[in-house]
């Protein structure tokens, strides 16, 4: 058992996230001994009737144990699930449907699992499905959990958010992406392509890598244009902005090379040549990874001063609520956090 807990926020309270944290601890029983949930407990236990079995029953079910700090896990009954509640108790919100109740309770729990992971009080965060438009609704000013996790690690440090820069990599069993751009519109994406924005992402995926073993990482970095450029033909972002920032990554150090064809580096990356992509926009780095299958994607957001991961899928409105929700991801979310942090 490890000295600290790997937290779980339970995501959007009308989607699968309650829903997979629940399958995950009953299917893998003995992560209830690492981790321990955030969220709200009612929500909790109507996802745990999903199981077919009463929650805190004696057979089969998941004992759910409130908890009011993390290091009170360490005393739970073998067996028993620990939760801490994240704002006010709540009237668990109809499933499937968007609600300002939902997203408000949502961003609680990612903001308690934060708090506490930059407190030291937790080895890892892994936050399962959120939906952008409850966030919205709720007065969030955050459209994901990557903008939100960067403004309060940057409040925690008291600095401004541009002075803790991350970067959102997603990950499947043989391909790994980081992007230079997240959730902007793809105009904008374009505009971010600089050569400090990809030196940046650059030497973001170097120190990530390194730090989980890796003692030279091979960083192949994708070019912008149709066959990146080709010489100037198809744009000259490649030769001006991509260019140099490879060359500026190598002189210091760094396995980077490129630009690279971004039509082709993903399959020489998945079959060995590299160990991850840096991609210059979202769905450029996304779409590949995506494609090998949800079920075992993982999203870790590099550059927080503490481990954040979560699974490659949203919230599933259409099956929430109906018990067919796979909790694949979501372990290899937990999987991943666990070894990229220590116990």
């Amino acid at each position: 058992m490890a000295s600290r807990p790997v937290l779980i926020s339970m995501g959007d309270p009308a989607g699968i996230g309650p829903e997979i944290v629940m399958r995950a601890l009953r299917e893998r029983p003995a992560l209830r001994r690492e981790v321990v949930v955030v969220g709200d407990m009612a929500t909790l236990r109507r996802a745990a009737r999903l199981g077919g079995v009463a929650p805190d029953s004696a057979e089969g079910g998941l004992v759910l144990a409130g908890l009011d700090e993390p290091a009170q896990w360490a005393g739970l009954p073998r067996g028993a699930v620990g939760v801490l509640q994240a704002g006010e108790a709540l009237a668990p919100p109809p499933w499937g449907q968007v609600s300002a109740v939902a997203g408000h309770a949502a961003a609680a729990a990612i903001r308690l699992g934060a708090q506490l992971a930059l407190d030291g009080r937790a080895r890892a965060l892994v936050t399962a499905p959120i939906h952008k438009e409850a966030l919205a609704a709720a007065g969030e000013p955050y459209p994901g959990h990557t903008e939100l996790l960067q403004a309060l690690a940057a409040q925690h440090r008291g600095v401004p958010v541009e002075a803790l820069p991350v970067r959102m990599m997603l990950s499947a069993p043989g391909l790994a992406t980081v992007l230079v751009s997240i959730h902007v519109p793809l105009r904008e994406a374009l505009a971010a392509v600089t050569t400090e924005g990809v030196l940046e992402t650059v030497r973001i995926a170097d120190t990530h890598f390194r730090r989980t073993g890796l003692a030279r990482p091979r960083i192949a970095v994708a070019g912008l244009n149709p066959h990146a450029g080709e010489g100037g033909l198809f744009g000259c972002e490649e030769i001006e902005v991509i260019g140099p920032a490879v060359r500026a990554a190598r002189d210091l150090g760094i396995e980077a090379s490129g630009p690279h064809p971004p039509d082709t580096v993903f399959m020489r990356a998945r079959q060995g040549a590299f160990d991850v992509v840096v991609a210059m926009y979202h769905d450029q780095g996304l779409i590949p990874v995506k494609l090998l299958g949800l079920e075992h994607g993982v999203n870790t957001t590099l550059g927080l001063p503490f481990v954040r991961t979560s699974p490659d899928h949203g919230t599933a409105f259409d099956i929430a609520g109906t018990g067919r929700a796979s909790a694949d991801s979501l372990l290899a979310a937990i999987d991943a956090a666990m070894a990229a942090s220590p116990a």
